[in-house]
């Protein structure tokens, strides 16, 4: 069960839900004139980072859960 809790899957679908709040928080912002320019500066940065990191494990589970494919027997 805890194995399941902190899988590469598990953690995909949670970056990717934050990803999407992300997006639909910096839609909101950006068309809300009263907007701090940093602060949505600051929200794209992150939101780029999680699309970093979700590729990144995306290509660690296609491999097999190691971000190395394994040697030939």
């Amino acid at each position: 069960m805890t194995d399941n809790l902190h899988s590469p899957q598990r953690r995909l679908i949670e970056l990717r839900i934050e990803h999407a709040d992300l997006d639909n928080l910096i839609d909101h912002s950006i068309a809300d004139p009263s907007t701090d320019e940093l602060a949505l500066r600051r929200l794209k940065k992150r939101r780029l980072a999680l699309r970093d990191e979700i590729a990144r494990l995306e290509a660690e589970v296609q491999v097999g859960g190691s971000p190395l494919p394994d040697e030939p027997a």
